[in-house]
């Protein structure tokens, strides 16, 4: 069973804390926007697509409280203006991820044409909420199973490793069922890969400074059974050099915080290290992203607001106490690895540049650079293109 990070159900939300993985597994209850907003900010819940669902969810949660109450204003003008100032309240609690600026100016536009309606009410402008905040949940979920389709398939046939037999992947943060409302993006392609039984190995980086790929990704691993092994993020060139054939490693499969219109991609720091080694040595490297990522907004990657986050989470680790022999879960300490006054430079992201990246696997199909080296991210928009289910995207 995959794990989920995120139960909901009408008036009830709930999440993982993934603050206490790997080693404990404990739900927050979500009451409000507030709650929403602060476990977000303090990455309780992360991934750009959880992210997304978790702020549009506790909304409904929170609006179908006031409901029950018998507190909602009959006016459909003011809930929606309720509405709307919290999805812009909500934004701003992770500025780079797209998706949960995205999710809002829809939910937005849902809320503003069912006020505009002759007729319409406080519990009508609701109820169009709640519903449109719910449908989110359940496409993020086949969307992600669509992208680890397209991706295995895509690893499979346009690799020289796939063309040899199984193959391994390596992957980068956590891009799995805790980043999204269940299966994944990146991982999700792992996940599609082993169920086809084209796998090999999969390999995590352990993704310092927060450490998404040991504490994370790493759980998901061993939760389901897939053969991996971690690594540590100074180890992936070796990796490649020295394991590399050996291994039949194909590729490198990230996920993204945002794609700009060129392919530029944002995603968890080292992820631009990572398409150099990629290049270096020969391995495809490849972005996993729902179309919610894409930003047709945002031209390349310079015009991406990078999030800087505390220091401490450089210099300080926090984990059950270890005896030499066992784990002690009742007792949490926080350790200082580093010297006491140092300064520290601490980027949640970086951004890779297009000509790093071979593929970006949408919920569509995979884009490939045309003809003249470039990627068209506006085609995954255009509908028509896709009523055959292409698996790859190119040179439209």
């Amino acid at each position: 069973m995959v794990l989920q990070a995120i139960k909901y159900k009408r008036g009830e939300l709930q999440i993982l804390d993934q603050l206490k993985l790997p080693h404990a597994e404990v739900y927050d209850d979500i009451h409000t926007s507030t709650d929403a907003w602060h476990a977000i900010k303090e990455m309780r819940t992360r991934g750009a697509p959880a992210i997304a669902i978790v702020a549009a969810l506790a909304l409904a949660v929170e609006v179908e409280t006031i409901a029950r109450k018998n507190e909602l204003s009959s006016v459909a003008e003011e809930v929606k203006v309720f509405i709307v100032e919290k999805l812009d309240y909500l934004v701003t609690s992770r500025p780079t991820a797209v998706n949960l600026a995205d999710a809002a100016r829809k939910l937005k536009k849902t809320v503003e044409t069912v006020a505009a309606k002759d007729g319409a009410s406080g519990a009508s402008v609701k109820d169009a909420y709640v519903e449109a905040a719910e449908k989110m949940l359940v496409d993020d979920v086949s969307d992600n199973e669509a992208i680890g389709k397209h991706g295995a398939d895509w690893i499979v046939s346009n690799t020289e490793a796939g063309k040899i037999g199984p193959v391994s992947v390596l992957t980068h943060c956590n891009t799995g069922s805790l980043a999204t409302a269940g299966y994944g993006t990146a991982l999700g392609v792992i996940r599609s890969v082993h169920a086809n039984g084209a796998l090999k190995h999969a390999f995590c980086t352990e993704t310092r400074p927060y450490n998404q790929g040991s504490r994370l990704t790493a759980f998901e691993l061993v939760h389901d059974n897939i053969p991996a092994t971690m690594v540590t993020d100074s180890m992936a060139a070796a990796l490649l050099r020295l394991r590399g054939k050996s291994d039949n490693i194909a590729a490198i499969v990230v996920g993204a915080d945002r794609v700009a219109a060129n392919g530029d991609t944002a995603n968890k720091i080292g992820t631009y290290s990572l398409a150099i080694n990629a290049r270096q040595h020969g391995v495809k490297f490849l972005v996993a992203a729902p179309r919610t990522t894409i930003d047709l907004h945002t031209k390349t990657g310079a015009d991406i607001v990078i999030e800087e986050r505390p220091g401490k989470e450089v210099t300080l680790v926090k984990g059950p106490r270890h005896d030499g022999q066992s784990l002690d879960l009742n007792v949490v300490e926080t350790v200082s690895i580093a010297a006491n006054g140092i300064n520290v430079w601490n980027p949640a992201f970086d951004v890779t540049p297009a000509e790093l990246i071979d593929g970006i696997i949408t919920e569509v199909g995979v884009v490939e650079k045309d003809a003249d080296g470039v990627f068209r991210m506006e085609k995954v928009f255009d509908e028509d293109v896709f009523k055959g289910k292409a698996t790859t995207i190119g040179g439209l």
